[in-house]
């Protein structure tokens, strides 16, 4: 091997190991609720600084509905539809927020509020 390809190569494998999918958001842990996670204490802020720029009332954005109150996200909530838009990917049709998706922690709160009964207090 040339003298001259050992650098080539060492700079490759740095590059290499420093590529990753992951965001650092998706790695960090999140704090652990105390007690029952409920839409006033864990969720709602998370909907008032993510989702209602777009999903206001009325909607802005082509939002197709508003998740301004309790009620409004619970359904959606309740029907899937709120899981399944924020599983998906960022880029990938119906993914929400549409600026990139929450970080995996904050979808496993949403996760467990809605298997906890989706509490508002």
């Amino acid at each position: 091997m040339k003298k001259n390809s050992i650098p080539i190569l060492l700079l490759l494998a740095l590059i290499a190991m420093g590529c990753s999918s992951d965001s650092e958001s998706d790695l960090e842990e999140m704090e652990e609720p105390n007690g029952p996670i409920t839409s006033n204490a864990n969720i709602r802020a998370i909907i008032n600084g993510n989702c209602l720029g777009c999903h206001s009332d009325p909607p802005r954005n082509n939002a197709p509905f508003p998740l301004t109150t309790f009620e409004q996200v619970k359904t959606r909530a309740d029907n899937g539809s709120l899981l399944r838009a924020l599983r998906k990917q960022t880029g990938e049709a119906g993914a929400m927020p549409p600026s990139g998706r929450l970080p995996q922690s904050t979808i496993d709160l949403f996760e467990q509020w809605i298997e906890d009964g989706t509490l508002e207090e």
